[in-house]
């Protein structure tokens, strides 16, 4: 009996993930036969979990929409996993420690003591590397009221606050987007008629507006790709011992996307932009613009041309020891550098 109990868990945690698998894929990962799979599926039906038969191809099982909700098993990499995300939410969400605390609390009393064990040994003290340059945790209230116009494809009314300025306006929320350790709202804005990638901390959100929308074909088809090259994605630049600028001969796009954590990137033209970033020293600052592997010029402050001046000194110096490498030194960088 317990056998049979523990292998109709784990099949109900295989339907979880939310595919159809036939019969036979469903034995496959239970090590049994159809024969007892489809009596397990039996099982879960009498229990109230709503398990649908799809016909045709690519048909089989799969878990279904129930009309009242049954008790909710996990198998315990999902409970540790469960638990190790509610450990860590209050990190990204504000307004949500307590509540997260006490689903944390619920799902420990329930879990064996082995998975207890597991779950407690991802509890780790947090610690930012050089390039994190995370965004305060984001209220929870916002993430609910913009998450639910997304859902239900209902325009939503913000405040934003983005360059010293707050503004009001009316957007067509299509994606929430977590990149960077940052939380961006990817909307269309009707009044402006272009595409916004925001920054979820710089929202307040007002009352819902009730009002639908069509959604839009989202630029490159993807919303993470259109935040990772968005330029104007309203992050600034972070405070460093060394900061410095510099007009690179590449596409704002293609700089937004490969830009280290705490810079900003303007558009100058179609194809250069000024990327604004810092650095621990001004050699280190230096080399960072050299990684772009592209023309650079109006390089500012005066520290930074003297440390590109520097490098080119010592990359000459390697390089007449070691003749046989070649290292191309932008004449652009030369003349700012002289």
């Amino acid at each position: 009996m317990a056998a049979t109990s523990a292998r109709t868990l784990k099949l109900l945690s295989i339907f979880g993930i939310g595919a159809t698998l036939t019969a036979g894929e469903l034995a496959t990962r239970l090590g049994t036969s159809v024969r007892t799979v489809r009596r397990d599926i039996d099982t879960l039906r009498d229990l109230g979990y709503e398990i649908e038969a799809v016909r045709g191809a690519g048909g089989g099982y799969r878990l279904g929409h129930a009309a009242r909700l049954p008790p909710v098993v996990f198998d315990e990499d999902q409970a540790v996993a469960a638990a190790v995300a509610l450990q860590t939410v209050p990190a990204v969400l504000s307004g949500i420690r307590e509540n997260a605390a006490r689903a944390l609390a619920t799902l420990h009393q329930a879990m064996p003591a082995r998975s207890r064990r597991h779950a407690e040994a991802f509890t780790v003290s947090s610690a930012r590397n050089y390039w994190e340059f995370p965004a305060p945790p984001i209220d929870a209230e916002t993430v609910r009221a913009v998450g639910s116009a997304i859902n239900r494809q209902h325009l939503v009314r913000v405040g934003y606050t983005g360059d010293g300025e707050s503004v009001t306006l009316t957007l067509e929320p299509h994606d929430l987007v977590v990149w960077a350790a940052r939380w961006y709202l990817v909307a269309f804005d009707p009044d402006a008629d272009r595409w916004r990638a925001m920054r979820v901390d710089r929202i307040q959100a007002h009352q819902p507006t009730h009002t639908p929308f069509d959604r839009r074909d989202i630029p490159h088809g993807d919303p993470v790709a259109f935040v990772m090259t968005a330029h104007d994605r309203g992050d600034a630049a972070a405070e460093w011992q060394c900061r410095g600028s510099a007009i690179l001969a590449l596409p704002a796009s293609t700089v937004a996307r490969f830009a280290p954590g705490g810079s900003t990137v303007e558009y100058d033209t179609e194809t250069t932009c000024r990327l604004t970033l810092g650095a621990w020293s001004w050699p280190g600052l230096a080399g960072l613009l050299l990684t772009f592997d592209a023309d650079i010029t109006d390089i500012e402050p005066a520290e930074l041309r003297q440390a590109l001046h520097s490098l080119r000194t010592r990359i000459s110096r390697g390089v007449q020891v070691e003749p046989e490498l070649a290292v191309e030194v932008p004449t652009d960088v030369a003349h700012e550098c002289g």
